[in-house]
């Protein structure tokens, strides 16, 4: 057997394995700031389109390798395709139409090579795919942290506090987060290597924890009790009864808090009413959606429409200032794509988090699934994350929300 668990030739496989890595480092845009610096641009650099026609190439591979399981795969995702139905149709009432088509076709091929990675590999196999990627990620902001601060530490805004190979520290310590919960679970999940994946999920930890960011830190220790609800509601029924009551008035306890204490929540995160001006974002946006609330204004072509009477201009105007998405994955979809792209992505996170609860007491990849769930679920609330054209995260969901859907046993009898 191969490291990855499939019979066959072992130099095949393990450059399977680095085109799958590959493909994510590029997603990750951890080469971004250090070769095209801290006002690097992907939306209005060619060069840097072009840069990820090398992911897409990847994700097409792993495809090529067993296109059967793809289909397999695709067609338990009724509304992923409806959400990449309405991407496309939208370039028909796209106040900039040039952008949607562009835009359209990444994010398609973003989310074909997610599904390509749910297609290819079982849980423990995936697992080892994205602590690899994390892997290299770690020790290259480790290396222009400590070697080059002056790419790796931030001297402006946040003087002193990481960021590694990402522009600002939030992007490190929220990558990191969920870094530190994959990481952990790739070590759950595959024994063998448990004391190397511990090792970069502790490293991961101290980038969160030098990056400063304390929502970060809050996701991450979301992540990691999540990973641990998992392995105690899966050790017997009795522990699974005793841990989900206790789970469900967790949560009924911190909605309570945030609900009858929120500036005490905000103290604690260091952010204010307006979460850093993100409520003023919110309802410039709600402005602007009211009056396109069923198409939208096209897939991703607000934000760099700089007409005077745009969409973007009249937000910018409302929110005091200039945004450069909606900070908010619900509001961006309602935005971008109107009523019909946010049910859409709506019934498609639904689905992904049905079957990832589901999961939780009967399949061990829930150890991979339902912590990067978890936060992604709360970075949700507050950045554009959900259906990004050539994003990590996003790619990572569609292979979690697909792999829910095509468990080891069914690929195993594909």
């Amino acid at each position: 057997m191969t490291p990855q668990g499939r019979a066959g030739p072992l130099l095949p496989q393990i450059m399977i394995f680095c085109a799958a890595v590959f493909m994510l480092l590029l997603y990750s845009g951890g080469w971004e700031m250090p070769l095209f610096g801290e006002k690097a641009d992907p939306s209005a650099s060619g060069i840097m389109r072009v840069a990820y026609l090398p992911a897409y190439a990847a994700g097409f591979l792993l495809i090529a390798l067993n296109p059967r399981n793809l289909f397999r795969v695709a067609i338990r995702q009724p509304f992923l395709i409806l959400v990449m139905t309405v991407v496309a149709a939208s370039y028909f009432w796209s106040i900039a139409p040039d952008v949607t088509a562009r835009r359209g076709f990444a994010v398609i091929c973003t989310t074909i090579c997610g599904l390509a990675l749910a297609s290819r590999y079982k849980w423990a196999q995936l697992a080892e795919v994205v602590a690899t990627t994390f892997a290299i990620l770690i020790v290259a902001s480790f290396i222009v942290c400590l070697a080059v601060p002056r790419i790796g530490v931030m001297v402006e805004l946040f003087p002193g506090a990481w960021r590694g190979l990402w522009q600002e520290k939030n992007a490190l310590g929220s990558l990191m987060a969920l870094g530190f919960c994959l990481l952990a679970a790739a070590a759950l999940l595959n024994p063998p290597r448990a004391k190397l994946w511990w090792g970069f999920a502790f490293l991961a930890l101290v980038l969160v924890l030098m990056s400063t960011s304390k929502t970060s830190l809050v996701s991450l220790m979301l992540g990691g009790g999540a990973i641990v609800f998992v392995l105690i509601a899966q050790s017997g029924p009795a522990a699974a009864s005793a841990v989900t009551w206790a789970g469900v008035t967790g949560v009924m306890l911190l909605t309570t808090f945030l609900l009858l204490a929120a500036d005490v929540f905000f103290a604690l995160l260091g952010k204010d009413a307006t979460l850093t001006g993100r409520s003023k974002i919110w309802s410039a946006v709600m402005t602007q959606i009211e009056d396109r609330p069923w198409l939208g204004y096209g897939y991703a072509a607000v934000w760099d429409n700089k007409d005077a009477y745009s969409a973007f201009a009249w937000i910018t105007k409302d929110a005091g200032f200039q945004a450069h998405h909606a900070h908010n994955s619900w509001l961006e979809q309602w935005l971008g794509m109107g009523f019909f792209g946010l049910i859409g992505w709506g019934l498609f996170y639904l689905q992904t988090m049905t079957l990832a609860l589901i999961s939780v007491f009967r399949d061990r990849g829930a150890l991979l699934a339902f912590p990067f769930l978890v936060v992604y679920s709360l970075v949700t609330l507050t950045e554009s994350i959900a259906v990004v054209y050539n994003d990590f995260r996003w790619a990572l969901f569609v292979a979690f929300a697909a792999k829910l859907a095509f468990s080891d046993r069914q690929q195993d009898q594909a």
